[in-house]
């Protein structure tokens, strides 16, 4: 146990990780925002009054994009790591199976698809959080309206992220990301049913 916490340790400390993980998160955590999103304004505007019945509609697509991201991610870096390390094998002319690259790799597998997964599942969850109030502090109405303004608040939060890590206008890069939530509330308004 102790040897893999230090191997975690070592690829966590590798720049290239943190970049990749980082950019997994974010772009599945944005997926996820926009998928509640507009799962709460077509769930809003299909009739449904209760915000549970929302939230467990969420749920399952918090679980849909969070298998998503683990299942994709760890398919797509197990063939990049089997790549490079086929590369590696042949300008060293040696195998290099049950090897710490190997392990190293797994281990950055195992880092990516985490934040792969993590990213929607979080985003959705606060997104759906102020539908659970309903009926407890706030109408139907006033919950959705707080899901979409949490939501474009996370978006916002990655805006500002990527920002300051690009050193750009945090505040452009936060209506910018923002915007998209808007965006997808609105073209719910807009379609037939």
């Amino acid at each position: 146990m102790g040897r893999r916490l230090a191997r975690f340790r070592r690829v966590l400390e590798k720049d290239d990780v943190r970049s990749i993980s980082r950019r997994y998160f974010i772009a599945n955590g944005f997926d996820g925002t926009l998928t509640s999103i507009g799962v709460v304004v077509g769930a809003y505007l299909s009739g449904i009054d209760q915000g549970l019945t929302v939230v467990a509609i969420g749920l399952g697509a918090a679980v849909g994009l969070g298998t998503s991201g683990v299942w994709s991610v760890w398919e797509i870096e197990r063939a990049q790591a089997l790549a490079e390390q086929e590369q590696l094998e042949q300008a060293m002319l040696t195998e290099l199976e049950d090897t710490r690259v190997q392990r190293e790799h797994r281990a950055s597998q195992i880092v990516h698809a985490t934040a792969s997964a993590t990213g929607p599942i979080l985003a959705i969850l606060l997104t759906l959080s102020p539908l659970a109030l309903e009926g407890v502090v706030l109408t139907m109405g006033q919950s959705v309206l707080a899901s979409i303004a949490v939501g474009v608040a996370i978006l916002a939060a990655f805006g500002i992220y990527l920002a300051l890590i690009s050193k750009q206008r945090w505040y452009v890069a936060a209506v910018r990301m923002g915007l998209a939530g808007l965006v997808v509330a609105a073209i719910n308004v807009f379609l037939p049913g």
